[in-house]
């Protein structure tokens, strides 16, 4: 068993949930497999997750290993570990994380004959177009807003934020942050780029101070009125709506959800996502891991431990996202959000996003 990690190796209680997905469907479906090791690389730093993890090795004797770590120095080891990484499957957060490892040619194509089951859980705009990763869960980057301070009917879209109407008003962090890396991604490819140079210019123009901190940190000026609007992922607001803290909850409480370009394209998604590393020692235990990430049982537990959405149609939501109500999400694939990271950094920066 692998002793060095990036960070910290969580063991939690099983639980339910734990039980119902050792139980469930996954299980009858598939032949028990013989006992091994997984050894996974992981960009996610949520407790829940360890319940996924302890409950596949009950259901098929594969221990998974775990090494956490942030995921740009995650891949920068896989590189550095060469032929020699240990690494079965990397997870990571965010498009261009996973668009940045696979240009490093750290993933091997899962073909569709091989996992069909990856194909039909995860729809196509959430993997990448060969099969070099999956889509885990999504989270989508929407307006929030002090319910004091705005009337929702005044919000439309993402384009709208540019307008004069909005002068002082927004709140977001730095443009240096791979979420809003990818959201403007996502526009340069519907837009074009001298569109969306123009949109950041006036967007720029409208916020309420100069962008600081992480989206919790929006979220809370937001409800202290220091500006009106907040750009920031839902997950974040399900956090605070579910914290021990009623300082945090009041903060929730303050706070509505607008779900942008609902009559066009639909609200930005991101996610997190998987995929074999290519020099993986145990590629058919790899695959069948993230097959079991993607079992029902699986997805729901993604979704209430972090508050994020589930990229498997049907699975049940935590109570507060569905609170917050049914949208449209954007089926611009990720891959190619994830592809324009580069180019939104370097348009931000001109247009004086910093």
């Amino acid at each position: 068993m692998m002793t060095n990690k990036v960070s910290r190796r969580l063991f939690l209680a099983g639980g339910s949930a734990m039980a119902a997905l050792t139980l469930g469907n996954w299980q009858r479906a598939r032949a028990q497999a013989p006992a091994g090791e997984l050894n996974l690389y992981s960009g996610r730093h949520y407790d829940s997750d360890q319940q996924i993890y302890d409950a596949f090795t009950q259901a098929t004797g594969i221990r998974v290993n775990l090494i956490e770590g942030e995921a740009d120095t995650l891949i920068e080891r896989i590189q550095a570990e060469g032929p020699n990484s240990p690494a079965d499957v990397l997870i990571t957060v965010d498009a261009g994380r996973l668009w940045r490892a696979d240009r490093a040619g750290l993933f091997t194509p899962i073909a569709q004959s091989a996992a069909p089951n990856l194909y039909s859980a995860v729809p196509a705009n959430l993997r990448h177009p060969n099969g070099h990763w999956f889509g885990l869960s999504k989270r989508a980057r929407v307006i929030m807003y002090n319910k004091d301070l705005i009337n929702p009917a005044e919000l439309s879209t993402y384009e709208a934020l540019a307008e004069p109407k909005f002068r002082g008003k927004i709140l977001v962090r730095s443009s240096t942050n791979i979420y809003n890396q990818s959201l403007v991604g996502e526009m340069i490819e519907v837009l074009g780029e001298p569109a969306t140079e123009e949109w950041v210019r006036g967007f720029v123009a409208n916020f309420a101070r100069p962008p600081e901190g992480n989206d919790t940190a929006q979220i809370k000026a937001c409800a202290a009125g220091q500006g009106a609007l907040a750009i920031a992922n839902t997950y974040y607001l399900g956090r605070l709506a579910n914290s021990s803290t009623p300082e945090d909850q009041a903060v929730a409480a303050k706070i509505g959800v607008f779900f942008p370009n609902q009559r066009d394209r639909g609200a930005h998604v991101n996610i997190s996502g998987a995929g074999v590393v290519r020099t993986a020692k145990n590629p058919e235990s790899a695959v069948r891991f993230i097959e079991f990430l993607l079992s029902p049982q699986a997805q729901e537990i993604f979704a209430r431990g972090n508050f994020e959405y589930p990229v498997r149609e049907g699975v049940p939501l935590h109570p507060t996202l569905a609170s917050f109500g049914n949208f449209k999400g954007s089926e611009v694939n990720a891959n190619i959000f994830g592809g324009n990271n580069e180019r939104a950094l370097r348009l931000t920066d001109r247009a004086g996003w910093k």
